[in-house]
């Protein structure tokens, strides 16, 4: 097969492709961005695999990083843009279920793409838009079918997790996962453990924001991979609910927000399980603001407080994620009643803490956070102007 129309970004690296076989090596466009260009995706990050070892591209180019040199790989820099170069690689044993014991370099490039996770991943392309396709991957990509380059098992093994990317990869293009390889995922999956979390969670959440999360979570769920994620062993019934669902996650915190709806956590359990998960402080307060934004809206008893805490961005969340979940609310009006709130956080009060200090004679320490609160209330709830003479003159009020 030839893509007759390469992408610019193909293009624009094609020189360097050029430039490596001019020095009598061979060299191919690998990875995602080959199948998704097959699948008239987008694409990302262009990577360039040859037969030329890292010291010889190194020789080839004036200016290169060395970025994974271990292992093969030389960034080369060309008019601003950088390009990953890896060399041809078979791995030996994976004796951690995470990184080969060691890697060779070899001239093959049939001993290169054996080695990659799924037939679909397992393309290689040259200069002029021809594709190798060694493991039948066009097939599985035009059933849209997930299978594992020759044997499931040892892949999974390799490196466990490729099972969480199969399942990611089941959700992002919305195919079935093949029979065999399938069942090597349920029968491998306490290997997951071997992972560390931080891995775990990016496919997790490429997973719920994919085409079909449905289809990555019902495999999830049959798999029984949920088992040997953090915080999710009793919750497989949930998982099995969620696959049923349509989902349309867009990111992160609307991903978090939804699971703990459905999960039934409360605060503490919520931030027990996103750290568990090592998500970010920030990722978890925003989660914690969209969640109790939710609670509020299903149990219909939203007030100035709950917009107010949430914030803009957490009440779009919680309204992304009640409709997903089917929850009745009137989006308009919530929309509008926080766009009409006098003040939309501490910072907007006309009075702040130095002007307590400077005109009210108000000494820095708990007292002063405690008559900040009261005014940033005052002001919310509509009982007093959001105007610095009125404000310090509660304040003062308030010491009294």
């Amino acid at each position: 097969m030839i893509v007759k129309e390469l992408p610019q970004e193909f293009l624009d690296a094609k020189p360097i492709i050029e430039t490596i076989k001019q020095a009598g090596f061979e060299a191919y466009f690998v990875g995602g961005s080959v199948r998704d260009t097959l699948l008239g995706l987008p694409i990302h990050d262009v990577d360039i695999a040859t037969s030329a070892y890292p010291r010889e591209i190194k020789k080839i180019f004036k200016k290169t990083v060395d970025t994974g040199i271990q292992h093969g790989t030389v960034m080369v820099l060309d008019h601003g843009e950088g390009y990953e170069i890896t060399t041809f690689r078979t791995e030996s044993t994976y004796q951690d279920f995470r990184r080969p014991d060691h890697v060779t370099f070899v001239r093959s490039l049939e001993e290169d793409l054996k080695r990659r996770d799924l037939t679909i991943n397992a393309f290689a392309m040259d200069e002029t838009g021809r594709v190798v396709d060694m493991f039948d991957g066009l097939s599985d990509l035009q059933n849209k079918r997930l299978k594992a380059v020759g044997d499931a098992h040892e892949r999974f093994h390799e490196d466990a997790l490729r099972m969480m990317r199969t399942i990611r990869f089941a959700s992002q293009l919305d195919f079935k996962i093949e029979e065999k390889t399938f069942q090597a995922l349920g029968e491998n999956s306490a290997l997951l453990e071997k992972i560390a979390v931080e891995r775990i969670h990016v496919e997790w959440i490429k997973l719920m924001m994919g085409k079909n999360p449905g289809c990555g979570l019902s495999a999830f769920y049959e798999t029984k991979l949920y088992q040997h994620c953090p915080m999710f062993s009793k919750y497989g019934e949930t998982f099995n609910e969620l696959s049923k669902r349509k989902l349309e996650i867009q990111d992160e915190i609307e991903a978090w927000t939804l699971l703990s709806y459905c999960l039934k956590m409360d605060g503490k359990d919520l931030a027990k399980l996103l750290r568990a998960w090592k998500s970010s402080n920030e990722t978890i307060a925003q989660t914690e603001k969209a969640v109790a934004a939710l609670e509020s809206i299903a149990d219909r008893r939203v007030t100035r407080f709950t917009l107010y805490n949430a914030g803009e961005t957490g009440l779009k969340t919680a309204l992304a994620v009640a409709k997903q979940m089917e929850i009745t609310v009137d989006e308009d009006k919530l929309i509008h009643d926080y766009r009409t709130l006098p003040i939309k956080s501490k910072k907007d009060l006309k009075a702040n803490g130095g002007d307590l200090i400077k005109e009210a004679g108000i000494k820095p320490g708990p007292k002063m956070g405690e008559i900040l609160d009261y005014l940033e209330e005052e002001v919310l709830f509509g009982r007093v102007e959001n105007e610095k003479t009125s404000l310090l003159e509660l304040a003062k009020q308030r010491m009294k």
